[in-house]
C-alpha cells in the first residue's frame, strides 16, 4: 500500500517545486494544494502544520513532515522511502 501525501504549496517557489521533484522522482503520486493568494487555504495549511506559513508543508498519511529541508533530510536519512510505502 502506498501513503497519502499531501503538500501545499506555492507556484513559483524553488523549495516547492524542489519537493515535488524529489516525490515525482520518486514516482510518488501526492495531492496538491495550491495556496497562491489564497489566504484562506493558507489559514487550513497553518492549523494543519502547527503554525508554519512556509511552503511547502508537507503530509505523509496525515502526519506533519515539514517543508522542503525536512523532506530531503529524511531522504538522506534513507527513512522517507518507509514513510511513502506505509499506508
Amino acid at each position: 500500500m502506498t501513503a497519502k501525501v499531501e503538500i501545499y504549496t506555492w507556484a513559483t517557489c524553488p523549495f516547492c517545486i524542489r519537493a515535488k521533484n524529489l516525490l515525482k522522482n520518486k514516482g510518488v503520486d501526492f495531492i496538491e494544494y495550491s495556496v497562491d493568494g489564497d489566504e484562506a487555504a493558507r489559514t487550513i495549511m497553518a492549523e494543519k502544520a502547527n503554525g508554519r506559513r512556509s511552503v511547502p508543508q508537507i503530509f505523509i498519511n496525515d502526519d506533519h513532515i515539514g517543508g522542503c529541508d525536512d523532506i530531503y533530510a529524511l531522504e538522506n536519512q534513507g527513512k522517507l522511502d518507509d514513510l511513502l510505502t506505509a499506508g
